[in-house]
């Protein structure tokens, strides 16, 4: 068993851990590790927003361009299509996509074709609803989670390595305790959210200004290889449970600190539903996100839950659940938004 830090990542506390160092966690789990040459990596959500029907060949032929610029040189090590209907109604399409080095992906954003193509006065003028949220946090400000070593997921595709078993996890506090920062941190949020030119509306370009220690999961799971009892566990039981607090986030966490909730769904390469989804959620902060989780109702019944659906397999588990949770510095973050209803993405409470 180690730390889910990695060894060159790990310094001299100032800050306790939440356990002994004897402490033995329930289950195992596995976290990404990249070649110490990756001081900071890139997370690219690359998303076309649309309504109704009849939008919806036009938004896939603007996703499927996307992706295709992802073969470019400089492109992302791995990307992911996704979908998922907004408290609006519209439907989001979106290409998740992860570099490992940012010089890379700056070389590759400011290529003419991709460049010219998102500066174009045509995006606001072709009904379609476009946004980048880019994140970009240094290695100390991350962590990862899975519950398999063999298939990961998000940036742990990047990244291309795994660990050993981890002894921070199965615990209140423990992904605080796997991000490097938390050895010496607090990651305390200062500042406020803030555009930057037009304030959120339709029919603009709006860039979003994100504030110290801004905090984003992904949260995930694929039930492909489920059979049986497990099957029925996990579709009748446990995701229903998971869709309510997902859709609380969603219409309700500006009151918690939840700037933003969307629950996915991945696509394959011609847009068919894939049997993974995840949350991904920004949050004013990691606290209030550990807050959420230890006492909200919504998250006590999906905590629940999971554990009656590991406790009825005995802990042998088909279903793959993994998260990557990054707490972002101000320079870490970038949101900008074509077209898209005020409360898209990080707009979400400010129009």
């Amino acid at each position: 068993m180690e730390s889910a830090i990695d060894e060159h990542l790990r310094c001299p506390r100032t800050r306790t851990r939440r356990i002994e160092d004897d402490y033995t966690p329930p289950y195992p789990v596995w976290s990404a590790r990249a070649h110490r040459a990756v001081t900071q990596v890139v997370m690219g959500y690359f998303g076309v927003q649309s309504l109704g029907a009849a939008q919806q060949g036009r938004a896939c032929a603007a996703l499927m361009r996307i992706a295709r610029d992802f073969a470019r040189p400089d492109g992302p090590l791995h990307h992911d299509l996704t979908h998922y209907v907004d408290a609006e109604g519209h439907d989001n399409m979106i290409a998740i996509a992860y570099w490992t080095d940012p010089a890379a992906f700056a070389r590759w954003s400011a290529t003419p074709e991709i460049d010219g193509w998102w500066q174009s006065e045509e995006r606001l003028h072709e009904g379609l609803g476009y946004f980048r949220e880019i994140v970009s946090p240094r290695v100390q400000h991350f962590e990862t989670m899975f519950n398999t070593p063999d298939r990961l997921e998000g940036i742990g595709v990047a990244m291309g390595g795994v660990s050993g078993e981890l002894q921070e996890h199965g615990y209140w506090g423990s992904m605080r305790d796997r991000i490097p920062l938390s050895q010496t941190d607090p990651m305390s949020p200062s500042g406020t959210r803030a555009a930057i030119g037009d304030a959120p509306a339709p029919g603009r370009r709006v860039r979003i200004a994100g504030h110290e220690h801004v905090a984003m999961i992904r949260s995930g799971q694929e039930w492909t290889d489920t059979t049986g009892q497990e099957r029925a566990l996990y579709l009748e039981e446990m995701e229903p449970v998971l869709r309510e607090g997902m859709d609380f986030l969603r219409d309700q966490g500006l009151a918690i600190g939840c700037y933003s909730n969307r629950y996915m769904r991945h696509l394959d390469a011609q847009g068919a539903p894939l049997q993974k989804s995840f949350g991904l959620s920004f949050w004013r902060s990691l606290a209030d996100m550990e807050r959420w989780a230890e006492s909200h109702p919504t998250h006590v019944a999906i905590f629940g839950s999971f554990m009656r659906y590991v406790q009825a397999l005995n802990f042998q588990l088909q279903l793959r659940v993994y998260h990557e949770v990054s707490v972002l510095k101000a320079d870490e973050q970038r949101y900008e938004y074509i077209n898209c209803h005020a409360r898209t993405g990080l707009m979400n409470g400010m129009g």
